[in-house]
Formats: C-alpha cells, sequence, structure tokens
C-alpha cells in the first residue's frame, strides 16, 4: 500500500511540475527584443497580452509612441507603452491556445492566431490572415 501511494503522489507531482513548467503568462521578449509583452489570465479564462516594456518608447521627438497606423482613428493617439496587442486566446489542452487575435502597432494591422509553448522559455507566436497556412510565426523567449 505505501508503495501504490508513493507512485500515486509521484505521478502528481511530475504533473504539477509539468503543468507549471508551461505556463504562459509572465513577461514575454518579441522575436526583436525591442518590447516585452505580459501575457495575463483574463476573467473569463482567455488570455491577453500588453506591451509593457519598450526599448524604444520614444520618436525621434523624445515624446511617447502612439498608434498612428491604427484603422481606428480614435485610437491612433494611444501610447503604445501599455497597449493591449493581444485578445482571447484559449487553451486548448496541449500547450497551444487558439482562437486569439493579435494587434501589430508597427503595421496597423490586426491577424487571428494561435501560441505554442514549445519550452516553458520559449513559444512560437503565429498570426495569420484566413488559414494559418498563410501566416508568420515569431519567437518570443520568456524574460528571466
Amino acid at each position: 500500500m505505501k508503495k501504490i501511494t508513493l507512485i500515486l503522489f509521484g505521478l502528481l507531482l511530475n504533473t504539477l511540475i509539468f503543468s507549471q513548467s508551461h505556463q504562459i503568462e509572465g513577461e514575454w521578449f518579441n522575436e526583436e527584443k525591442d518590447a516585452i509583452i505580459t501575457i495575463e489570465k483574463g476573467s473569463d479564462n482567455s488570455y491577453f497580452g500588453k506591451i509593457t516594456w519598450m526599448k524604444f518608447p520614444n520618436d525621434e521627438n523624445g515624446n511617447p509612441k502612439k498608434d498612428p497606423l491604427n484603422d481606428d482613428e480614435n485610437l491612433r493617439s494611444r501610447s503604445r507603452l501599455g497597449m493591449k496587442i493581444m485578445y482571447d486566446f484559449v487553451y486548448d489542452g496541449e500547450d497551444e491556445w487558439d482562437d486569439g487575435e493579435i494587434y501589430d502597432p508597427k503595421s496597423g494591422n490586426t491577424y487571428s492566431g494561435t501560441i505554442n509553448m514549445i519550452s516553458k522559455n520559449r513559444l512560437n507566436l503565429r498570426g495569420y490572415v484566413g488559414i494559418s497556412w498563410f501566416g508568420r510565426t515569431s519567437h518570443w523567449t520568456r524574460k528571466l
């Protein structure tokens, strides 16, 4: 009986360690390493991300960078720092988050997106229009 209890405890501990090692929440450097996006879980159990650090937060005039390429004129004056750029990603149970949207302030475009955890410190964010075959994957690393 003692062996069975130890085995069950070991399996439970292993499961907890593995699931914690693949948590998406936290601070992530984008592929260019010029921004950190903090990914959080929302109250509706979906995940979102916002820009919390920028290597170059100001424009050539020393003013905070804005969102001038946004289709919505009312949003063009908002600051990039603190901007939510990832929305509604839902965990599918296989180290993948689907059904999200990604806003790219550098282009003003919004894309459908998926996230795949490669390891506890690396993820692939794929943005696409239509079907995912016609998209681009960005490799992000966790801020340690």
